[in-house]
């Protein structure tokens, strides 16, 4: 072969291998940043002038504010699961109740990101869970987000991820219960000033309960702030994506577990450096099972045709404000199955819902009305010993509103929200109840607009391989078995 035909082959080869070389290092990093029980608006950038989140508010600032991001469900393993996955929890069998696993026949995004190079980790403190992996990681070979690292500092020395691509998840205990009580005083929070869901009674008790929340709000923001510092000062963080939010609503009553906007609306930041419009606040609806399709159409791994989530790279992209992308995002639905099996002994199943939301309306279709949203509250009637309204986390508010259940009409109306029967049916006018206190589902004036809401949810609930759009009875889901112990016992 020719001298001259040799050389040009070496210099393609080299050619090639430089454009790979930019292409691996122009693909992000990516740092998923998640709190347990942190729910919206708790954080500045939202309004919340009381809870200091300078992390979260830059990173918004710097970067992507979302108003209406929602999770698939308010209750931690299905939150998660549909996060790792890239589905809505009603897909994934056992995976869409508490205190349970994930069947080995769903993949984890972040496997995937794995596979075509990037480096990949998580912190010990909680990322998947609670539940068992054991057949899913001996399936799979490891964890769904692989090994665990005691920090961040640590998984950057003792992995390639300063010369590759990464993902690392940055998990949390915080702000989940319990709480010191009376922290928030003590760190100074002036308890007049706390954000009170109007379902809430306006009392010390509910306001110190919220300022001792806020502190651990406020200790998880300073965690992903010391992320934030050493990105910089490594100059890594301008090609970083950072994905800063909670697996659903605050650990109160009418919060986690529930399909109102204080159970499934999370805050949710995206930064991503000079590669985004900084400082848009968009109104577009998205789930966590947006969140997997999106990050692989980022790194550029081919997202499976399973993934029922629907990434929303199009909205990072663009550099418009408000509602981006009206044709696909103006909609979210959401529900939820067993959180814990707090029913009347021996039923061991959850509270079934299903929620449809849009600007103008929150639909809730309530499966089973005859059961307890937030379990029983009859001691020794439960499946475990000492249960008491079992699907609410205990603390203050929780004792609080139920010991006053019959005070006065603002006592009254808290306890009826949080804890008693609720119909078959809601539905709220967020045009004029953005709080989500009236259910008018038994006007006739919202008679039109509640059966076309009844068909947009069954539609939805069809696409995304719901079960329970063709059977509502369907009981599946409470077969599997519940991994953990009784939970929310009586204090």
């Amino acid at each position: 072969m020719k001298a001259h035909v040799l050389l040009l082959l070496f210099l393609g080869a080299i050619t090639s291998y430089a454009i790979g070389q930019v292409a691996e290092n122009r693909r992000p990093n990516i740092v998923f940043c998640l709190a347990d029980d942190w729910g919206w608006p708790h954080a500045g950038a939202y309004g919340d002038s009381t809870v200091k989140t300078p992390n979260f508010d830059r990173l918004a600032k710097e970067g992507i504010l979302f108003n209406q991001a929602y999770v698939s469900s308010p209750s931690c393993t299905p939150s998660r699961n549909a996060f790792i996955t890239g589905k809505y929890h009603w897909e994934l069998g056992p995976g869409a109740n508490l205190w349970s696993t994930l069947p080995v026949e769903h993949q984890s995004f972040i496997h995937l990101l794995a596979d075509e190079g990037y480096v990949t980790g998580r912190t010990e403190a909680k990322t998947w869970g609670p539940g068992n992996l054991e057949s899913w990681t001996s399936h799979h070979g490891a964890h769904p987000s692989h090994t665990a690292y005691q920090t961040f500092g640590e998984f950057l020395d003792k992995t390639e991820a300063k010369e590759k691509p990464f993902f690392f998840w940055l998990g949390s205990a915080d702000p989940h219960r319990p709480y010191g009580r009376g922290t928030g005083e003590d760190n100074g929070i002036d308890i007049s000033t706390v954000n009170l869901f109007r379902h809430f009674p306006d009392v010390k008790t509910v306001r110190s309960d919220v300022a001792d929340y806020y502190v651990e709000v406020q200790r998880w923001d300073s965690l992903v702030g010391s992320v934030i510092a050493q990105l910089e000062a490594m100059d890594m963080l301008d090609n970083t994506i950072i994905i800063m939010t909670g697996d659903h609503g605050m650990p109160f009553p009418r919060g986690k577990g529930n399909l109102y906007d204080s159970g499934v609306r999370v805050p949710f930041a995206v930064y991503w450096g000079s590669q985004v419009a900084q400082g848009r606040k968009v109104e577009d609806f998205i789930s966590f099972a947006d969140i997997a399709p999106t990050l692989l159409e980022v790194a550029g791994v081919q997202v499976p045709d399973d993934m029922t989530g629907e990434s929303f790279l199009n909205i990072l992209m663009s550099d418009k404000s408000g509602r981006v992308d009206p044709e696909k995002r103006s909609e979210v639905v959401f529900g939820r199955e067993r959180h814990v099996p707090a029913q009347e002994k021996p039923n061991m199943s959850g509270y079934p819902s299903r929620g449809y939301r849009n600007d103008e309306f929150l639909y809730i279709r309530n499966y089973q009305p005859a059961l307890w949203p937030a379990g029983t509250g009859q001691l020794g009637s439960t499946n475990y010993p000492s249960q008491w309204y079992a699907d609410c986390d205990g603390g203050p508010t929780k004792d609080y509103i139920i010991a006053n259940k019959d005070k006065d009409l603002e006592h009254i109306f808290a306890y009826q929200l949080s804890f008693a029967k609720r119909p078959a049916e809601e539905l709220y006018d967020l045009r004029n109840d953005p709080d989500q206190l009236i259910n008018v589902a038994a006007r006739a004036d919202y008679a039109e607009e509640l059966e076309n809401l009844r068909e947009r949810l069954y539609q939805k609930l069809q696409k995304l391989n719901d079960p329970r759009a063709e059977d509502p009875d369907y009981d599946g889901f409470d077969q599997h078995p519940y991994l953990g112990g009784g939970g929310g016992k009586k204090p």
